[in-house]
């Protein structure tokens, strides 16, 4: 990529480069995200992670050295029990997250890691290379003592930037500034931060605070480790910190007093630094969510999207889309749809006919700066795939033998991981109902109430299945109503034709499978096999 005007993420890489070529000449660049492993972490988290992680692999592979921080939040509080845990978890509300007993049955050592662990996995299939910082471990060890001591210093310089903000209260009065306290210690009984600041002693450092659980002491807060920044400070405290060129921030952070806006001013009067640059990013929907697994609750993550498409797939929606633009991951069938764009493109970028914008996109999908992801060697359509899938419920040989008979695909494992994800699909996605179970024996009674034209059509079906490819099967399935009307083989769809020949598809799934609808007819008859079609269609 070597022009600006070749995709979003090449312009934000040449805006970094020269940002961080005026803030921090030769120093390593510095992209940024922030996650709160507070419960599952889903696909809009997910757009924080991929924007900043395909910014600053378009760095490296310019050969610049750039490091891609990912903060877990894992010291902010526990706000609330999900459903679906136990309520005696209410009890460790307002806890640190790492300080919360894991969900019950969870292999991990607390809440945090509970759900930090599946996104770790699946940034790693993506391709996604981050450095991660855990704010437990930052804020525990002291490595932001001297951040906070500045921060309570100027707190009344604080107070006055959310002042302008700040709603004023009934008396017209905003709230004074000894009011006001950036820190909030994690009381050392309940560990909970169910506490209030007392007393501060600037020379000292001497800190009271009381517990709503009846504790109270006063410690050093140039020792004191077991607490944190409130967010809107912590936020500019850490990009100064870390010296971030580029972090992108959600619609929400964007409003009148929001930490993204309140933080661009904290950052310079408080810490001395400059807000990162970096784009607003929008909403990612879901399509096919009634469908998720009601344990799964109403928020797939990645590791849900990487069960049933391919990595490639994943990274390709979130880069071909700039960060302002909206778009939809589908669980439902659109899945197929998306999956024959997919195979699009990758033909336009084999003949050499993609458009710059896309063969940028895709090239990221299949390939990050570390290396190629994982490709399926032999890859078959999607939907066929699931349409396979279906009829055969996973039968290996079954599968291999149609796959063969298709196209050619001589192991399963060439048709892998694809194969895989469709398979996933259609046992996870597909309801019960829209499941393909083809018929063990012929619908008699329908079949004695056929009229003579319908059984010519029958007839004129089993007799032409000896062309036993994709193509010749689609010819024939088009090509019976076509017959029938005394048309050639080639003549151009009319309504009256478009009516028989959905009027022919209706006769022959109904007879197969026992339903007016199921997988395209050429598939499902070479899933079902020549001999067994006749026998099911009375011929």
């Amino acid at each position: 990529m070597d022009s600006a005007e070749t995709d979003w993420v090449s312009r934000f890489a040449d805006d970094v480069i020269a940002e961080a070529e005026r803030r921090a000449p030769g120093r390593p660049i510095v992209c940024a995200s922030g996650l709160s492993p507070s419960g599952p972490i889903h696909l809009g988290n997910l757009r924080e992670v991929m924007t900043p992680h395909l910014v600053a692999d378009e760095i490296r592979r310019r050969g610049r050295e750039c490091v891609h921080l990912l903060s877990w939040d894992d010291y902010d509080r526990f706000r609330r029990v999900p459903a679906g845990i136990d309520p005696s978890w209410a009890e460790h509300i307002g806890k640190p997250l790492t300080s919360v007993p894991a969900p019950p049955g969870s292999p991990h050592a607390n809440w945090a890691e509970h759900f930090k662990s599946p996104m770790i996995e699946a940034l790693a299939g993506l391709g996604v290379e981050v450095h991660g910082i855990s704010q437990t471990q930052q804020y525990t060890s002291g490595a932001y003592r001297e951040q906070i001591l500045t921060a309570v210093r100027e707190r009344a310089r604080i107070d006055a930037v959310l002042s302008r903000y700040r709603t004023k209260q009934a008396s017209g009065q905003a709230s004074e500034p000894e009011d006001y306290f950036p820190y909030k210690p994690y009381c050392d009984l309940c560990e909970r931060d169910l506490t209030t600041v007392t007393a501060y002693d600037d020379e000292t450092t001497e800190l009271a605070y009381t517990c709503e659980c009846g504790f109270g002491e006063t410690v050093r807060l140039a020792e004191h480790d077991r607490g944190k920044l409130v967010w809107k400070v912590d936020w500019p405290m850490r990009w100064a910190h870390e010296g971030v060129i580029f972090e992108p921030s959600g619609v929400d952070h964007h409003s009148p007093g929001s930490a993204w806006i309140v933080g661009g001013q904290i950052v310079g009067e408080v810490f001395g630094g400059q807000q990162p640059i970096g784009p607003m990013y929008a909403f990612v929907g879901i399509t096919g969510m009634a469908k998720m697994s009601s344990s799964k609750g109403d928020v797939p993550t990645p590791s849900d999207a990487l069960a049933i498409m391919e990595a490639p797939v994943l990274r390709w929606l979130y880069a071909r889309r700039k960060p302002a633009q909206s778009f939809k991951i589908a669980f439902d069938q659109e899945i197929q749809r998306l999956y024959d764009e997919w195979d699009a493109l990758g033909r336009k970028v084999a003949a050499g006919q993609a458009q710059p914008a896309e063969l940028a996109a895709y090239n990221r999908a299949v390939h990050a700066a570390a290396g190629p992801l994982p490709a399926t060697p032999h890859p078959v359509a999607y939907r066929t795939l699931a349409s396979v899938a279906d009829i055969t419920t996973g039968h290996a040989e079954q599968t291999l033998r149609i796959l063969s008979d298709l196209d050619g695909v001589e192991s399963l494992d060439a048709a892998r991981p694809r194969l895989d994800r469709a398979q996933r699909w259609v046992d996870d996605h597909v309801p019960a109902d829209q499941r393909t179970r083809v018929r063990e024996t012929p619908d008699q009674e329908l079949l004695d109430s056929l009229g003579a034209g319908e059984r010519e059509g029958l007839r004129l079906l089993a007799d032409g299945l000896d062309d036993w490819t994709l193509e010749g099967l689609t010819a024939l399935v088009y090509g019976v109503p076509k017959l029938q009307a005394g048309l050639p083989a080639d003549a151009k769809a009319t309504p009256e034709l478009k009516t028989a020949q959905r009027a022919f598809f209706a006769l022959l799934y109904r007879l197969l499978v026992g339903r007016d609808t199921g997988p395209r007819l050429p598939t499902l008859l070479m899933a079902v096999g020549a001999g067994r079609v006749r026998k099911l269609v009375g011929a």
